[in-house]
């Protein structure tokens, strides 16, 4: 329920798919009295509409079932922010709001597009969030002495194994994405070079591809990453980083969920 706002970086489906629930429980959980706030590049709107649409008729089921006390029809779905692509390589100003700075930049997620990453400054600590991209001289550019980079990475030694596990089980579908998909991420030591580049403090992976399910993966997939740039963590759901203001600390608070 104290969520306040949703940034999103591209419109894939696993990038969106949560966001009416997440819309629902926030409204209903706390009886919160103004709709979720979703940022986006265009398109947003789009996106937004639809899920609102999708959940009209529960949103009244709700009200009539619980009333303005829990879910009061203010706080009902989502709201827009919709905002045009940066320009070039630049970072763009998107809030500025006492202590808090959040900016956005254009990255490559081709045939994807708009796709942006996110830069967040609070109180002197920041924190830039790759979204969806290839290894990218913006971001490198951009995370320049930053304390937190968060980066999505697919491991290709890994994607080409399921390849050639599909092609050779006939498997045309699985064969054909696990080909296309790897030219449109950035690697573990691509993002690990970014990082060390960039001198940043910490270098979260996130957005892992593909799932780590088994013992010894976890190497596998980094590949050698780790001596590039071994200030890193393989994120999981719910880890939580904590970067006290007026100091360099980065403080892993929770592994995962």
């Amino acid at each position: 329920g104290s969520i306040e706002a949703v940034f999103l970086s591209h419109f894939h489906s696993d990038h969106i798919d949560g966001l009416g629930e997440l819309a629902t429980i926030r409204w209903v959980s706390a009886g919160n009295t103004a709709a979720l706030p979703v940022y986006g590049p265009t398109g947003v709107q789009k996106v937004v509409d639809g899920f609102n649409l999708a959940y009209s008729l529960d949103t009244v089921y709700r009200h009539d079932h619980h009333g303005d006390t829990a879910a009061p029809l203010s706080g009902k779905g989502m709201i827009a922010n919709e905002f045009a692509m940066p320009e070039g390589k630049r970072m763009m100003p998107l809030l500025d709001n006492d202590e808090l700075k959040i900016e956005v930049l254009a990255v490559d997620h081709s045939p994807v597009e708009p796709a942006v990453a996110y830069r967040f400054t609070y109180k002197g600590r920041t924190t830039l969030i790759s979204g969806d991209t290839v290894a990218s001289e913006s971001v490198r550019q951009h995370s320049q002495g930053i304390d937190l980079l968060v980066h999505e990475a697919l491991a290709p030694n890994l994607v080409n194994m399921m390849n050639a596990a599909a092609v050779k089980m006939g498997n045309r579908v699985v064969a054909k994405v696990t080909a296309d998909i790897i030219d449109y991420h950035a690697s573990p030591i691509e993002a690990a070079q970014i990082a060390k580049d960039a001198e940043v403090g910490h270098l979260l992976y996130y957005h892992i591809m593909p799932p780590l399910v088994l013992p010894g993966q976890d190497s596998l997939f980094l590949n050698g990453a780790e001596e590039v740039f071994p200030n890193y963590t393989i994120g999981q759901d719910g880890v939580l980083f904590s970067m006290p203001a007026g100091s360099n600390e980065i403080i892993k608070v929770k592994k995962g969920l």
